[in-house]
């Protein structure tokens, strides 16, 4: 009956609630508890009876369990939400560039308790054992804090510190066992670098270690096309492949493999960091070696059920852990349906018995398809929700490039060991090691150019697919008679419909205006007459940015841009122009006169050192330079579109100076929709050019809880006294206007 797995199903169930539903799980359990009852008092079967309480209890306790979690461990935590003054933390790993400066790991004491914090610096480089002193804003992660709770309580960091003055930091006085870990990763991705050549240096470091700060972002976006993503983020993947090798190794001897496996699992899940898929990898294997141990049965969904149970307890919040989400929804994919999927397409392709090569061919195949297939049961809701991907050609990719990962991935680990002999024989193993490496690479990169190889969640009708499939999927494995054949073609079908919807329906819209939520920065998509022109592209990160335009208009069927125009290069305009053109070209590009760090290249390239005009059908748009040439705000180039029935201007970051100028150049009409200057700083859209432009709504790109204050109090009164609407992507999301 599995007891574990039943009572793990609402432990974590009541954990996900908890998380999720912060202010509504006290209601939620107590009706979960009713409905329970009224069950209860209603089931016949004592088997169903049984399983019922199983996982009521562990509702109950998991509930519980939250409870006091919440009151020893986050609320110490959240007494520093907000918090501005002196902290000391003791850094725990090396630190790592970000996009802004630098960041390191580390422990702190609130209370007398200690918790791991981020901390973000300037850009300074810290070892373990360093100490960080100084002045810094405080904010934590887990639900209730002030700003939307992130990512990092899943991995149990529920405190984050930024600089708010003056900080030192303080090399470390003794060395410590503890940082061994952290110590031989760095020596590891250190002989990664002088051992492999370049273009597979980037692949290796992140196949063995998880870290992928080398691959391209080009790489990146064919890893997620084809769905292999997983391959490159330490996962039950690598544990498994490390257990095998280390199988291999030992003879698959009891003994040694206990006396070694258990000291290298603890060993690489701590130079992998613990992330929630290493950690339950590496319990399951702990488990199946105590099953050899003491020669147990081992039953795999047992063992799931308790390393998902173990690592719950530690950390509640470890179940907002997209690693985690993924990774358990993976394993339970494959083993409740890879046995039946397989034997479906083993009875369906045939050939697959004896022991001839192609026996064994076949049945290879049937089985990486089958796996692939079940993995994927789960885990395409998960990156459609979170990564806004559905990859269609996913469970080709897999067979034809995972095949290899195995052999790759023993091979760089063999390279490595051998480069600390001799650098030499280190160097010659990589360059061995590097021709699979470039064959994985070759293949994601083929397979990502295929039509279709993905569709995306920025359609509607996307959505709409995927629940409907889920949905048949559900009521056939209800029915007794199966046809997997009609389930294949009602997918099919019921795509291709979804597709046509997409890709048609901009075409009947006069005009689309699409202001992107990129958080902190600009990017807006303004489509007439065919035609689709992008101005700016920037945003809190810049390749966030160029994914979510880039998915934007691949739902809409659209793979090349007719023009982008970038207003300045301020980071959070521009700063995913690159990435984005990598992936979506254009035929025209329009930039300011001004210096410009990144070369940006397209069909045709115009630097507007002044007005330039583009006329097409009944779409007119007309770009105005500015006369200050600097690389300032009042720099900026400002857009005015005009098709059917409207007319939206767009200004940069000009303040009421720059905004003075332009009416000065240009007669601007009277307009349907304004984009704020300045993301609605205080010092753009004033009450002068409001009057002379008399806006209908005014739209305002600006990131939720922004350092800056936007937009400013000011600017929004003075836009309410010019009696227009006001739409603002922080508020709403991606804004899309239609006519």
């Amino acid at each position: 009956m599995r007891i574990l797995l039943w009572f793990a199903l609402g432990f974590g169930a009541a954990c996900a609630c908890a998380a999720y539903l912060s202010a509504l799980w006290p209601w939620l359990a107590v009706s979960v508890i009713f409905v329970a009852a009224v069950v209860f008092l209603l089931c016949k079967k004592k088997k169903t009876f049984a399983l019922l309480l199983l996982v009521l209890a562990g509702f109950l306790t998991g509930t519980l369990w939250y409870r006091l979690y919440s009151g020893a461990v986050l609320a110490p935590a959240k007494t520093m939400d907000g918090f501005t003054g002196q902290i000391s933390v003791t850094c725990s790993d090396y630190s790592h560039e970000s996009e802004y400066g630098s960041v390191a790991e580390g422990m702190m004491y609130v209370q007398g308790k200690s918790y791991r914090v981020r901390v973000y610096l300037k850009g300074e480089k810290v070892t373990p054992g360093d100490r960080i002193q100084g002045v810094f804003r405080m904010r934590y992660t887990a639900p209730g804090g002030q700003q939307d709770a992130t990512f990092h309580k899943g991995e149990g960091i529920f405190l984050l510190a930024y600089p708010a003055g003056e900080y030192t930091v303080q090399e470390r006085q003794t060395y410590d066992l503890k940082y061994v870990p952290a110590a031989l990763r760095e020596k590891l991705l250190d002989m990664l670098e002088r051992i492999f050549p370049t273009d597979t240096e980037g692949f290796a470091r992140a196949l063995l270690l998880g870290d992928s700060s080398r691959l391209s972002y080009e790489t990146m976006t064919d890893f997620s096309v084809t769905g292999i993503r997983h391959v490159i983020a330490v996962s039950g993947l690598h544990v498994a492949i490390l257990f095998s090798f280390l199988g291999y190794v030992t003879g698959k001897r009891r003994l040694p493999m206990i006396l070694i496996g258990v000291p290298v699992l603890a060993l690489f899940a701590a130079m992998a960091g613990f992330t929630p898929s290493i950690v339950r990898a590496c319990i399951m294997q702990l488990v199946m070696l105590l099953a050899l141990l003491t020669k147990r049965e081992y039953d795999t969904l047992s063992a799931l059920a308790f390393a998902v149970l173990a690592m719950l307890v530690a950390n509640p919040l470890t179940v907002t852990s997209v690693s985690f989400q993924l990774s358990v929804g993976s394993m339970v994919g494959i083993l409740v349906f890879s046995g039946k999927v397989y034997r479906r397409v083993t009875d369906v392709i045939g050939g697959n018995k004896g022991k001839s090569l192609r026996a064994r061919l076949v049945r290879f195949l049937c089985k990486s398809a089958s796996v692939s297939i079940s993995a994927m049961v789960f885990t395409t809701p998960l990156a459609a929700f979170y990564f806004g991907t559905v990859s269609l050609i996913g469970v080709i990719s897999n067979v034809v490039a995972l095949w290899v990962i195995s052999f790759t991935f023993c091979g760089i680990l063999i390279a490595c060991l051998l480069g600390f002999l001799w650098l030499p024989l280190g160097s010659a193993a990589a360059w061995v090691v590097s021709f699979p490496v470039r064959y994985v690479l070759q293949v994601s990169a083929a397979l990502a150019k295929f039509p279709l190889a993905a569709v995306y969640t920025e359609s509607g009708w996307i959505v709409a697919w995927l629940v409907l499939c889920y949905g048949m999927l559900g009521v056939y494995l209800l029915c007794k008679g199966r046809r997997t054949a009609r389930l294949c073609f009602a997918m099919v079908l019921s795509l291709c419909l979804s597709l046509t919807a997409s890709w048609l329906l901009p075409l009947t819209e006069s005009y689309r205006i699409t202001v992107l939520d990129v958080g902190q920065g600009q990017c807006i998509l303004l489509q007439s007459d065919g035609r689709t022109y992008m101005v700016d592209c920037g945003g809190d990160y810049g390749e966030d940015t160029a994914d979510l335009a880039a998915r934007t208009l691949l739902s809409q069927g659209i793979g090349r841009l007719d023009g982008m125009i970038l207003t300045h290069f301020d980071e959070d305009h521009s700063g995913g122009a690159g990435y984005f053109l990598s992936r979506i070209p254009t035929d025209l590009l329009i930039l300011p006169n001004m210096p410009n760090e990144e070369a940006l290249a397209s069909k045709k390239t115009l630097i507007a050192d002044s007005s330039l005009q583009i006329a097409y059908e009944d779409t007119f748009i007309a770009v105005f330079a500015s006369d200050n040439l600097t690389s300032g705000n009042e720099s900026s180039l400002c857009v005015l579109f005009q098709a059917e029935n409207c007319d939206i201007l767009i200004t940069g970051d000009r303040s009421m100076t720059g905004e003075l100028e332009l009416l000065q150049k240009a007669a601007i009409p009277d307009l349907e929709y304004l984009v704020a200057g300045h993301h609605g700083a205080a010092a753009s859209t004033g009450t002068t050019f409001l009057n002379a432009v008399k806006p209908e709504t005014v739209l305002i790109s600006v990131g939720k809880d922004n350092d800056y204050g936007h937009p400013a109090e000011q600017t929004l009164q003075r836009i309410e006294a010019a009696g227009a609407k006001v739409l603002r992507t922080d508020e709403e999301g991606t804004i899309i206007i239609r006519g």
